[in-house]
């Protein structure tokens, strides 16, 4: 039986918390910033954990996680 691969754009995007929740980046926070607001951008700095409507694809994208 071959080996199960990691999607290589899901191993970029997202890292598996000790805890079991995945981290991910904030979208909107890369260009086109001098239309957004102040608010909007110092909401998006950090990182967030995937929503759980998206766990079952991303746990498929990162089957050794």
């Amino acid at each position: 039986m071959p080996k199960m691969k990691t999607k290589s754009g899901a191993k970029k995007r997202f890292r598996v918390r000790p805890g079991g929740t995945v981290k991910r980046g904030q979208a909107f926070k890369r260009h086109i910033l001098t239309k957004k607001t102040t608010k909007n951008k110092r909401q998006l700095r950090g990182a967030v954990g995937v929503n759980a409507d998206n766990m079952v694809s991303v746990s498929r994208m990162l089957p050794n996680a």
